[in-house]
């Protein structure tokens, strides 16, 4: 008996050594593996001709990079650029080229270098630099203020909108108060805290409002999903384990996209009105409002084109794609993607048409107020 239990004390020691030492070699084997991905950028200094490999159906170049940020700067690296010959996926690089490469560094020191894509960040700022420049130049103070309140606006959708949203927050909600709020900031800016100002963020406001609701009603019954861009299915796998309403991200987006539109309209309006009312300060109320109306109504025009074209533009591949199929107009519309697009064109332009009768009808009014405010105060002066 004795025996038997030293047999199985020795047995469970052995295997708990064999255990330990498997781990052992696992864990050493799992670090010999890890490695870890940053990314930097870099200059192609020479790149070979482009040539079939004989070992698979993929080319290749011979590409010498020059990495010139973070801790491997300086080195220069001869790679091979592996092609597959799919435009989207491949990197073809010529002597001169910025690119983005991808580091993969691993414990005992040595590291791989892949070309990840092209590096656009330099004509990206060139173009926001001369964007800057001109808007200052031609818009002075004005100018300065119009970029201040962009800032605001890119600030308010990523350091507000987008974290709320991924907490948990309605979309909706979110992008309503939002949008009043940039609404207010970027007219108070520019044009100053007065009764324009306060007509122009009234009207944008209701017809931003307007845009949302009716989409959202459309939306439904036509039975939208949301999904229709891949980035938002994407969301479905995000760490956070979020559970999102798509539908209510489809008329977040919608209320957004309007934003811009009918805060342009709404100001515009205003401000003709005001100065109408300036330059003739004996125009009725009815008057001005009709004045409003007629500018507004050459406004519309160019506006609504400048919504529709701007989400028509984004689907020219996909329109393109239906004609050289010869799909049915019926079958087109009908598609989520397509129908998503024209509720999200038709609900905005719907909300900035509206925008146009309240904003003057707001505007008429406060200018008439405002100047039977004065006179009143002068009267009083007079009789003091």
């Amino acid at each position: 008996m004795k025996r038997l239990v030293l047999l199985l004390l020795l047995v469970v020691a052995l295997m708990s050594g064999t255990i330990s030492v498997a781990a052992q070699v696992e864990s050493e084997m799992e670090t010999e593996t890890e490695f870890v991905n940053f990314t930097e950028k870099g200059t192609v200094l020479e790149a070979s001709e482009i040539e079939e490999r004989s070992e698979d159906y993929f080319s290749s170049q011979l590409v010498t990079i020059r990495v010139d940020s973070g801790k491997y700067k300086g080195e220069t690296i001869e790679i091979e650029n592996v092609l597959s010959d799919y435009a989207h996926y491949d990197i073809i690089v010529e002597e001169g080229q910025k690119v983005s490469l991808m580091i993969e560094e691993y414990p005992d020191g040595e590291y791989n270098v892949y070309i990840s894509d092209y590096y656009r960040i330099n004509s990206i700022v060139y173009l926001l630099g001369a964007f800057i420049i001109l808007v200052v130049l031609i818009g002075r103070s004005k100018g300065i203020k119009s970029l201040i309140s962009l800032g605001v606006t890119i600030s308010a959708v990523l350091f507000v909108m987008l974290p709320l949203i991924l907490r948990g927050y309605n979309p909706i909600l979110v992008s309503v108060i939002i949008a009043v709020l940039v609404t207010v900031v970027t007219i108070f800016l520019v044009s100053g805290i007065n009764h324009k100002s306060v007509a122009a963020i009234a009207g944008t406001s209701i017809g931003v409002i307007v845009a949302g609701v009716i989409s959202f009603v459309v939306g439904n019954q036509a039975s939208l999903t949301g999904l229709s861009a891949e980035e938002a299915t994407m969301l479905m796998y995000i760490p956070q384990g979020i559970q999102f309403n798509f539908r209510h991200l489809l008329f977040a987006g919608i209320i957004l996209g309007a934003l811009g539109a009918a805060m342009d309209v709404g100001i515009s309006i205003a401000s003709a009105v005001d100065e109408i009312h300036k330059a003739n300060p004996k125009l009725s109320q009815r008057r001005l409002f009709r004045s409003g109306m007629n500018i507004g109504k050459d406004v519309m025009g160019t506006m609504v084109n400048t919504l529709i074209l701007a989400y028509t533009g984004t689907a020219i591949p996909m329109l393109l794609l239906f004609m050289a199929y010869e799909t049915e107009m019926s079958k087109v519309f009908n598609l989520d993607v397509i129908a998503t697009e024209i509720v999200r064109s038709l609900s905005g332009s719907i909300g900035l048409i509206l925008t146009i009768p309240i904003t003057a009808m707001i505007a008429s009014y406060y200018a008439k107020d405002n100047s039977k405010a004065k006179n009143k105060t002068n009267t009083e002066n007079e009789v003091i």
